[in-house]
């Protein structure tokens, strides 16, 4: 086991953030420092139904919110770290599930963004104005369910996870 910073027994830190912030690579690399199981929800949904692309395009947005809203609630009853998926937020029993959980908030900013939307993962991303819109209109819930906040712009993935473990390890005790 690994010596360094520690959750307090039984608790979950989810990741929260934009498409593209960066939550699943940050979120492996944090559960592996804190010696903790690691959940992408997003891959929960794509290993119970397919690819995310595909379900937008047969069920519908809503349909894969319920398939993402059953995930994240699934997820977030167990202790480790969780990535949420960028539109998980927007569901009002995710928001309240969250309340009981360290959330930290991953931000990039739109200089940043371009490389790491180019891939067609993202639905509701298609270019880079798309993907301002969608922050633009998230912005402020992903600010108020946030216990910290950390920019994934031009760091790397690892100076990142060690900031937020130090976070986990003083304030994320409290």
């Amino acid at each position: 086991m690994p010596d360094g910073p520690r959750l307090p027994d039984g608790q979950t830190i989810a990741l929260i953030g934009p498409p593209a912030a960066g939550k699943s690579r940050v979120g492996k690399r944090l559960a592996a420092l804190l010696d903790l199981p690691f959940v992408d929800t997003d891959a929960l949904v794509v290993a119970g139904n397919g690819p995310i692309p595909d379900i937008f395009a047969t069920h519908g947005e809503a349909y894969f919110r319920q398939l993402e809203r059953v995930a994240v609630a699934g997820a977030l009853r167990q202790p480790g770290v969780v990535s949420l998926g960028g539109g998980a937020v927007l569901d009002p029993q995710t928001q309240a599930d969250l309340a009981d959980t360290r959330v930290i908030l991953l931000t990039v900013r739109p200089e940043a963004i371009a490389k790491r939307i180019s891939t067609g993962k993202r639905p509701l991303i298609t270019d880079l104005e798309s993907w301002k819109r969608l922050v633009a209109q998230r912005s402020d819930l992903y600010h108020s369910l946030a216990d910290y906040t950390a920019d994934t712009s031009s760091r790397s993935i690892d100076a990142i996870v060690e900031e937020i473990a130090a976070w986990v390890q003083t304030e994320g005790h409290e």
